[in-house]
Formats: structure tokens, C-alpha cells, sequence
């Protein structure tokens, strides 16, 4: 085996340990999801809503390149874990320490690929924790609804991190004003799951 192909060959293995990481919310009523789920079903959301998304926006968007943003951004959390972002939210000094943590990982194992796979997945990776491009900030809009629509499809619910619908606004909505069709569908999430008693509101008007 070439030394190329010997690192090909490490990296995959490397990234299949991230089904052995666990997210905060569940995949079934029973256990929690991974990180390699929650990693396919952002690409398979972002696939569906491409077309919506291009409407949206008024001209094309890079599919590939937001499918392959989705497939491999949290592979850093192999080595860095997947901290919650109700912990995070209002710590700059938790979320520094997080970028970090995380730019390091990137680094040591997307800087290993060969040829110019490496520098592909550094730029990527990169792309999209700046969230500057449209790609990038539909991909991070995507990943901040994931863990809402599991919560209210597993019956999981807020209580856990003791949320009401003010709280989850102010989760949500940051990522998601990038795209009115991820605000209506996060508004379907929150309101259902209003309605099944998993989510407490707000006094007051529910922000749209």
C-alpha cells in the first residue's frame, strides 16, 4: 500500500468512529443520536431544500459543496466531543475554548490527507465556521434545526435544559434568519411541539 493510500486508508477509519460520538438529542425515544446521523441527515435536508433555497436566494447554489460541508465539518468532534449548544450559547470564553479545540483537531487530521484532498477539507472546514458564504450559512442553519425537529420527533421535548420557546427563539432564530424557509420550517417544529406539551411558551407573543 502506497503512503497516500495508507493515509486514505487511516482517515476513513478515523472517521468512522464518529458514530461512536453522541449528540444531546435523541434518534429514538430510547438512545440518543450520533454525530454520524445527525451528519447524514443534514445532507440529505440540505439536498431536499436545495432547489427551495435557490428560489429563495435568486441563484444557484453549490450543492456539492454544502453536501460535502455537511459530511464532514463535525469530524472534528471525534477528538474534540460535541459540546451542547445550551452551554455554549451564552459563554464566549466556552465558545473560544471550543474553536480552538476544534481548529486544532481540523488542522492535525485534515492537514494529514494527501495531495490537495487536505487542503479541500481545511478550506471547507474553515467556509463553514466563518458562515460568510450562502453555502455555508444554509449548512449552519440546517445543523441549528437538526436537534429541534429530533427533539419534537422523538417526543424528547426541552425540559431537560429547562427551555421555553422564548429560549429556543433565541437558539434558533440567529442561524436560521438566513432563510425564511428554514424560519417557517423551525415555526412548524415549535408550534407542534407547543401543542404535544413538549415545549413550554412564553408569556407573551411568540417571536416569528
Amino acid at each position: 500500500m502506497s503512503d497516500d493510500l495508507r493515509q486514505l486508508f487511516d482517515f476513513i477509519g478515523f472517521s468512522a468512529r464518529l458514530r461512536e460520538v453522541e449528540r444531546h438529542n435523541h434518534a429514538t425515544p430510547e438512545r440518543k443520536e450520533s454525530v454520524a446521523e445527525h451528519s447524514w441527515h443534514l445532507a440529505l435536508v440540505c439536498w431536499v431544500l436545495h432547489r427551495e433555497f435557490e428560489r429563495e436566494y435568486g441563484h444557484t447554489l453549490d450543492l456539492e459543496k454544502m453536501l460535502k460541508m455537511c459530511l464532514m465539518h463535525d469530524l472534528v468532534e471525534i477528538e474534540a466531543g460535541d459540546p451542547s449548544a445550551w452551554r455554549t450559547q451564552h459563554s464566549a470564553h466556552r465558545r473560544e475554548d471550543k474553536a480552538r479545540i476544534e481548529e486544532e483537531a481540523a488542522q492535525r487530521r485534515y492537514g494529514a490527507l494527501p495531495g490537495e484532498l487536505g487542503a479541500e477539507f481545511l478550506a471547507l472546514w474553515r467556509e463553514h465556521e466563518a458562515g460568510v458564504t450562502p453555502e455555508a450559512r444554509l449548512v449552519r442553519g440546517v445543523d441549528r434545526l437538526n436537534p429541534a425537529l429530533m427533539r419534537y420527533l422523538t417526543g424528547q421535548g426541552w425540559h431537560d435544559v429547562g427551555a421555553d420557546t422564548g429560549a429556543l427563539d433565541r437558539l434558533q432564530l440567529p442561524r436560521l434568519e438566513v432563510s425564511q424557509t428554514l424560519i417557517a420550517l423551525y415555526e412548524e417544529v415549535r408550534d407542534a411541539a407547543v401543542a404535544k406539551g413538549l415545549l413550554t411558551p412564553t408569556s407573551g407573543p411568540v417571536a416569528s
